[in-house]
């Protein structure tokens, strides 16, 4: 997956094709695991250490999460799950939440979706040190504003708030500036301001 590093790596010990994995192991237990995805993660090392790390990030997210807030985000992580399992169908296509990273093969796919997820829970409940946010007036419309909130994630991402909508975007590969997208919303930042694609409306911002 284009513009995202390799994890450190972790050892797992396992016992037969679907035996029991050691402390190094995934998160799930190995000995339920069902699916060539599931199989796929207690075999491999670092897939087993994004498990475990998304697991750690995903209690802390649950932690500061209010009354009412808990069963969103659960349902987000069986989504989650869901798409992670959907990887062995959709090689060559975009991992999860953003178009321009795609997997050339089911691993690929599988830690494209873990890494993009771990960051996006840790951007939205503010787990890692964020820069201060930079607000950015869109069209000739001084209401018409984005606040862009920069964390220091791996991958970098960022959350774009207008109005009552937020969004998590990724850093990606760029010819200049800083070019993040997301889920139907690119963002791509200069000295002076944005060019900002938001589902369909492109915007030209500039810092307020």
């Amino acid at each position: 997956m284009r513009g995202v590093t390799c994890g450190a790596a972790a050892l797992v010990l396992v016992m037969g094709t679907m035996g029991v994995v050691s402390a190094q192991g995934p998160a799930f237990d190995c000995s339920k695991a069902s699916g060539e995805v599931e199989t796929l993660i207690c075999k491999d090392a670092d897939l087993a250490a994004l498990d475990r790390k998304l697991d750690g990030v995903y209690k802390a997210a649950m932690k500061k999460a209010r009354d009412g807030m808990t069963a969103r985000l659960r349902a987000d992580q069986r989504g989650f799950i869901s798409g992670r399992n959907d990887c062995w169908k959709t090689r060559g296509a975009p991992t999860y939440l953003t178009a321009s990273w795609t997997a050339a093969t089911v691993r690929e796919c599988v830690e494209g979706n873990y890494r993009l997820r771990i960051s996006d829970l840790q951007a939205q409940w503010q787990l890692v040190p964020a820069k201060a946010p930079v607000s950015y007036v869109c069209g000739a419309s001084p209401a018409n504003e984005i606040v862009a909130t920069f964390f220091e994630t791996d991958p970098p991402s960022a959350r774009l708030q207008r109005g009552d909508t937020v969004q998590t975007v990724w850093q990606v590969s760029s010819g200049g500036g800083a070019k993040y997208e997301g889920q139907n919303v690119e963002f791509w930042s200069n000295v002076s301001g944005a060019s900002v694609t938001w589902l369909d409306e492109k915007l030209q911002c500039r810092v307020r």
